[in-house]
């Protein structure tokens, strides 16, 4: 089965979420697990907790079917130590909030090293966060998403999550979210049948499928190899709708939240049916 959702709003409590989905007859639904732009939220009460779980059982969700995103603030390979130590609280804070609502998955953005460091002391500090979080908690699998590479941003090429990933000691619990607007953004043509199935042997073999967790499904609003991150409504991009139709035709992306980022939510129920409809 293929789980498909959008970004659904937790607007009046986390609770919300799996109703939020229910009623775009989504599959499956990326969500944020508090104020993705600010660095701290009140806590999530047990009784909170209990009525997201149940709501997911009586609409119908998994917890294979959600892929929570972390806020946008955290930075795991700023090298300022303050900074970072303010990225790891938000971080930790995140993964207690995953945990406590039976959560199994945490997409992040890896984060920029800021052109002070390395791209490579980058990935080791990332790896490093990775596994001091890791090691604080149970559970939850870390999912990093690749990036279009704009201001210094990792993870925009496979031997970065690679890099990222040889550093992390329980492999177990990290995984890969690929973005297609990230991914075409970033240099990789995957307009055509041909050109992704490439782009997926490549990631393949430089990070391996068994990583992949998930995926955004997102058009462009940019070009190729723009290294800017601007999503579209699925076929009014640049990139265009034959991407889309290879992954709902490919048995490897089942069983895994294919997640909608598209910046029209007028448009997310058309767009779960498009998808529907390309699967069948």
């Amino acid at each position: 089965m293929y789980f498909i959702g959008p970004h659904v709003s937790i607007g009046g409590g986390v609770a919300n979420a799996p109703a939020n989905a229910k009623a775009l007859a989504a599959t499956g639904f990326g969500m944020f697990v508090k104020n993705q732009r600010q660095w701290t939220a009140a806590p999530i009460k047990a009784a909170e907790a209990e009525a997201f779980k149940k709501r997911m059982k009586t609409d119908g969700y998994t917890t294979a079917q959600v892929m929570p995103h972390a806020g946008y603030l955290i930075n795991l390979a700023n090298p300022d130590e303050a900074s970072h130590a303010k990225s790891m609280a938000s971080l930790m804070d995140e993964l207690h909030r995953c945990m406590a609502l039976g959560l199994d998955k945490l997409n992040l953005h890896p984060g920029s090293h800021l052109r002070l460091i390395t791209p490579q002391q980058a990935c080791d500090r990332i790896a490093k966060s990775i596994n001091d979080a890791q090691a604080q908690t149970s559970g939850v699998t870390l999912v990093i998403e690749n990036t279009a590479g704009s201001g210094g941003n990792m993870g925009s090429s496979f031997e970065e999550l690679k890099a990222m990933i040889d550093g992390i000691d329980d492999k177990k619990r990290v995984g890969v979210c690929l973005d297609t607007a990230h991914t075409f953004a970033a240099g990789f043509d995957i307009r055509t049948r041909d050109g992704f199935l490439k782009t997926l042997e490549r990631f393949d073999k430089t990070v391996g499928m068994k990583y992949l967790r998930g995926m955004h499904l997102n058009d462009s609003k940019v070009a190729l190899n723009s290294h800017v991150d601007r999503h579209e409504s699925l076929g009014a991009g640049l990139l265009g709708i034959d991407v889309f139709k290879c992954i709902m035709k490919d048995e490897r992306f089942e069983n895994m939240p294919l997640v909608l980022e598209t910046p029209n939510e007028e448009l997310w129920e058309q767009e779960i049916q498009q998808l529907k409809d390309m699967a069948e």
